[in-house]
């Protein structure tokens, strides 16, 4: 099976819980070297077309492909040589250290014996020093703090050296710095290895700076998808998000960055991420 340059097509999912509709006929589709960022207001279904894409959620309606394989044809194994998650939610054994936690990502590869080859220490090395985690190697998850279980899950995912990667607000309980650092890395990774990643995120001002393209998610449904500067219009977030907006552009990047209004009418201050 091709693995290198894989395609990420969702077409026509649906998804209810207790037979509320959570997703409603959407179709994407997450080709190789981009960013596809997934937002919308809370409870517009991100999370839980994540959770579809791989293949842990199955949908009413509707296929989840990689390339041409459906995935509810791939064992967990075979899932988890094409696509690799960071999920918003940390379950991280508390004692492991975190060099044990990112060889995680390499069960997938691993012999009947469950044996770390040097090829499999070599990669989590590199991966402990690209997420700047090598200080920390052998502190229990136990002892970090909410951020720096953050980036060991994603370096667990990265270790898993796969290539579509489903991130779940990875920017989550992050200072600015180590926002930059994640999203960055990730840009890098796709550029460099052809990744094609999906990113549910909050952050809409962070979206306009890494994201190749982006979907608007609005109670389970598609409202928009493009670049940036298609979708985060002041209409299009007005809407979708029910609050005034201005958007202004990134003094160097060009890139549109959106201020809410406060309950006084003013606008409120944002920081620049570089």
């Amino acid at each position: 099976m091709k693995k290198i340059g894989s395609t990420l097509r969702l077409h026509s999912i649906r998804v209810a819980y207790n037979g509320k509709v959570i997703l409603n006929d959407v179709s994407l589709q997450v080709q190789p070297g981009e960013i596809l960022a997934l937002v919308g207001p809370n409870g517009a279904g991100k999370t839980t077309l994540i959770r579809t894409a791989s293949g842990i959620l199955k949908p009413l309606q509707g296929t989840v492909l990689v390339n041409d394989w459906n995935i509810s044809d791939l064992s967990p194994a075979e899932r988890a040589q094409f696509m690799a998650v960071v999920p918003q939610a940390r379950q991280l054994p508390p004692t492991f250290t975190v060099y044990q936690t990112v060889m995680l990502g390499r069960t997938p590869y691993l012999g009947w014996l469950g044996f770390p080859k040097k090829e499999d220490e070599a990669i989590v090395q590199q991966v402990l020093a690209r997420t700047q985690l090598e200080s920390l190697a052998h502190r229990r998850i136990g002892e970090l703090s909410g951020g720096e279980q953050q980036r060991v899950l994603l370096a667990r995912a990265l270790a898993q050296n796969t290539p579509i990667l489903l991130l779940d607000e990875p920017t989550a309980h992050l200072d600015l710095h180590h926002q930059a650092l994640i999203l960055k890395l990730v840009q890098q990774t796709v550029q460099e290895c052809g990744l094609a990643v999906l990113l549910a995120i909050h952050d809409l001002n962070l979206v306009s700076l890494y994201a190749n393209r982006v979907a608007l998610l609005v109670e389970g449904r598609l409202q928009r998808e493009g670049y940036p500067s298609q979708v985060l219009t002041k209409s299009e977030i007005e809407r979708a998000y029910g609050v005034e907006v201005e958007l202004l552009e990134h003094p160097r990047l060009a890139a549109p960055f959106i201020i809410p209004h406060s309950t006084n009418g003013s606008s409120e201050r944002i920081a620049y991420v570089a």
